[in-house]
């Protein structure tokens, strides 16, 4: 798939369209700005507003315009698997080079069902697969043993893993091969995450600075730990501004500001709080983003 920062890349709207213009221009910021991997139809993309004519629109788009450079994966899982199969099918049919597929949220599953949910989807096609366990969305974790038992089929290649819990990265690095990949789904977790044997990141923050959060990649791959080390630290705090309300309010605020797309969100999301807008700018600003 791709070793560094892929972006899980935001979807631009206007006047409650999909802006296809803005969003072919992120792709040439991220592809100049050296991001390794760009992910479609995220949570950062607000995938869960979009109908199937906006995704397929969104997934050709991305396809053509990436034009093979980077990889374009694309997030296809859902609550239902009948449907994440679907999804699947459409992305591989339209070029996608893999998949990003989230554990079933709000009816949720045993670790029984996790496993059968992902062998169903990944029978379904010949692209990569990349588990995406993100428990404080979900409510669901997938276990360390459930993920090394998934690895066991030969298109599951990765897990994003976005629990929070060292302990269970650790836990799936001891139990999956060697060529299975493992990646930050936290942008403060990037470098602890690579201690632990991983890969890279899907980044959210890779919207705003693709080009140093690759580096920081970069500089811990080629063992500069300290380096690494220091871009982690430099951008904690932007980091946790990005968080300051619920993804992707404030990045797509900090995009807004860096000229790129109109602050426009679908309901249920609005439009962050002055307050946070003001902390979230005088960051930029100390950090000479804006």
């Amino acid at each position: 798939m791709f070793n560094g920062s892929g972006v899980a890349v935001v979807t631009p709207f206007k006047n409650g369209e999909v802006d296809i213009k803005k969003f072919e221009d992120l792709i040439d910021f991220h592809i100049n700005n050296n991001t390794q991997a760009l992910i479609v139809l995220g949570t950062t993309g607000e995938a869960s507003t979009l109908d199937n004519e906006e995704r397929e629109l969104l997934i050709k788009t991305a396809v053509q315009k990436v034009d093979k450079r980077i990889p374009v994966i694309i997030g296809t899982g859902s609550n239902n698997t009948a449907a994440s199969v679907t999804n699947t099918k459409i992305a591989e049919e339209l070029g996608a080079d893999g998949v990003l597929v989230v554990t079933p949220y709000y009816n949720k599953a045993t670790q029984k069902g996790l496993i059968k949910h992902y062998t169903e989807i990944a029978g379904a096609t010949k692209l990569p697969v990349i588990l995406y366990n993100v428990p404080g969305r979900t409510n669901v974790n997938i276990n360390p043993e459930t993920v090394a038992e998934l690895a066991k089929i030969e298109n599951i290649v990765a897990v994003k893993e976005a629990s929070g819990d060292l302990s269970q990265v650790l836990e799936i690095k001891r139990l999956v091969p060697e060529d299975f990949k493992i990646y930050s789904g936290n942008d403060d977790n990037v470098i602890p995450i690579y201690a632990c044997g991983g890969h890279g990141v899907i980044s959210v923050i890779a919207n705003v600075i693709p080009k140093e959060f690759q580096k920081m990649c970069s500089l811990f791959s080629s063992n500069d730990l300290q380096g690494a080390l220091q871009l982690q630290l430099k951008y904690k705090k932007l980091i946790d501004l990005m968080f300051s309300e619920v993804n992707p309010i404030p990045v797509k605020a900090a995009v807004h500001k860096l000229g790129y797309i109109d602050n426009e969100l679908r309901l249920p999301l609005t439009p962050i709080e002055e307050s946070n807008m003001m902390l979230l700018v005088e960051e930029m600003k100390n950090l000479q983003i804006l």
